[in-house]
């Protein structure tokens, strides 16, 4: 009797004990929330990894513009290659009532019409005939002059020129290189400004020099015959009085092309001109 009583008693407070544990509010002891195995927290799963960019994304896929690809680095381009072609602006060069052979006109108009120039001023050195023409960027002539040119027939310098001593310069070698250059202003080594062609082959327009008697080349300049306008190393030598009021403050104010014509070549071998004249005429 007292033993069920007992058992029933027991009961009663399982039960009862059961009841509080579901009531709302209830909360489990601290020992209940450690893990059962370890005793130890979990470290927490790491997040899932973002996916990676695919190839095909379209700003992986990019490439920059205008390099060919594989392309060398493009090296510093020479002062004597023609430009890209330029768009014609057509505008003719104009000689006033300067007398010109049919190359320097052609050479001109070209450069003028194209607008080769750049819109810089250009100087056209014809050296069948000994003579600079200075034109402004609109293709205006300024002035023109007999010059003194290499005394070697020739349109290209020779190798290494323009490191060679004067001493070791064969007559062979003494031209005045044919092309388009950009001029630039400069001294030479006994500090005078000149206004160098191509650096390179240490070509340069200059003043007429006291040099050798027997060189005579002020009387070279004032003749009207053209053959004895040859006698430089291959600089071109201009008077002083046209350097020094026309050519060089052409040349400093605007900047300046120089194309200096051929004698072994057309004008259109050198510099791939056209006679615009005709599409001056047609455009009519």
């Amino acid at each position: 009797m007292k033993t069920s009583a007992l058992a029933a008693g027991v009961r009663a407070c399982v039960l009862l004990g059961a009841a509080l544990i579901a009531l709302p509010g209830h909360t489990a002891s601290p020992e209940a929330a450690r893990p059962h195995a370890t005793g130890k927290l979990a470290k927490p799963r790491p997040a899932a990894a973002a996916p990676k960019a695919k190839a095909t994304d379209a700003a992986a896929k990019a490439k920059p513009t205008g390099v060919a690809k594989g392309a060398a680095k493009p090296a510093g381009v020479a002062k004597s290659a023609a430009p890209p072609a330029q768009p014609e602006q057509g505008t003719l060069a104009d000689f006033g009532k300067a007398p010109a052979s049919a190359d320097v006109m052609h050479v001109a108009n070209w450069v003028s019409f194209t607008g080769n120039n750049q819109k810089k001023a250009f100087v056209l050195i014809d050296k069948k005939q000994a003579r600079l023409y200075v034109f402004d960027p609109r293709g205006k002539l300024k002035s023109h002059s007999p010059v003194l040119l290499g005394k070697a027939v020739g349109d290209t310098a020779a190798p290494g020129i323009g490191n060679k001593p004067i001493s070791q310069i064969t007559e062979n070698e003494k031209t005045t290189p044919a092309g388009r250059f950009l001029a630039l202003p400069g001294k030479n080594n006994h500090g005078e400004d000149i206004i160098w062609i191509d650096y390179n082959a240490a070509v340069s327009m200059h003043r007429l020099r006291k040099v050798a008697a027997e060189q005579q080349r002020a009387q070279r300049m004032a003749t009207a015959d053209v053959s004895d306008n040859r006698i430089s190393y291959g600089c071109v030598n201009v008077p002083a009085n046209f350097y020094n009021a026309v050519l060089r403050p052409t040349v400093t104010r605007y900047g300046a092309f120089v194309y200096v014509l051929p004698e072994t070549r057309t004008p259109q071998q050198q510099f791939g001109s056209y006679d615009v004249t005709a599409r001056k005429v047609a455009a009519r």
